[in-house]
């Protein structure tokens, strides 16, 4: 064999190495988060007729106590009849939990995030056929002195309507393990930080319940009550 062939070999079983290291990383999202719930989510604006627009997150996610990184798989479902048209996902994170990536995903720049919001990625869905669903690997970093949460809006490809919301919805735990590798957090729970005073959690963003909008004069509220995301706003600027 010539140096030459055996070069292009070598090169070629190293760049497979190394898109399989990339895969693995993305993928280890999925690994021990139990199964999806749609805790936290509710219908913002009504979705063609039809279509039925979900998302899912894991019940549970771990958080390495040294690093402060921990992975998320994110999921939006069709459960409808019929195709949607082209959607969009947003992953948004506030307080505590902070989006550092998303897979295939574009970084919604600063001036664009809601106010009490620290970071957040735009997903271009596309058209979802029904009964389909597409999944996201969310790479994120959680500081467990604060709460954290985040939000899942499904919108129009514009950005005008926002067709169902999970979240701000948190995850915590209140049974910190500060000298274990690793804290376990459970979806839809507030987090109990493992320090002096962690009885009264510290206060992040504009407020722990109500998450002004600013422009649009709405206000996102915590998981569980009616929220309204940039379709308002997308609207005003229509006008």
């Amino acid at each position: 064999m010539s140096s030459r062939l055996r070069a292009g070999i070598t090169g070629s079983l190293v760049t497979a190495s190394f898109s399989a290291v990339l895969v693995l990383s993305w993928t280890a999202a999925a690994d021990d988060q139990g199964p999806g719930s749609e805790k936290g989510g509710k219908v913002v604006d009504e979705a063609p007729a039809g279509v039925r627009l979900r998302t899912l997150l894991p019940e549970r996610i771990s958080v390495d106590n040294s690093s402060k990184k921990t992975a998320i798989t994110a999921t939006v479902k069709n459960e409808g009849t019929k195709d949607s048209d082209g959607v969009r996902l947003l992953v948004v994170g506030f307080d505590g939990l902070r989006i550092t990536g998303v897979q295939g995903c574009s970084a919604i720049a600063e001036k664009n995030l809601p106010e009490g919001s620290n970071s957040g990625f735009s997903c271009p869905v596309g058209r979802l056929a029904a009964g389909k669903s597409k999944s996201y690997a969310v790479r994120a970093t959680y500081d467990l002195r604060k709460t954290g949460k985040i939000c899942l809006p499904v919108q129009s490809a514009d950005g005008k309507k926002t067709f169902w919301q999970q979240g701000p919805v948190p995850f915590g735990t209140t049974n910190p393990s500060p000298n274990a590798p690793a804290t376990p957090l459970l979806l839809g729970t507030d987090n109990k930080p493992a320090a002096p005073g962690g009885d009264e959690l510290p206060k992040t963003g504009v407020g722990r319940d109500v998450l002004p909008l600013g422009a649009t004069g709405a206000a996102l509220v915590a998981a569980g009550a009616a929220g309204v995301w940039w379709s308002r706003r997308g609207r005003n600027e229509a006008a």
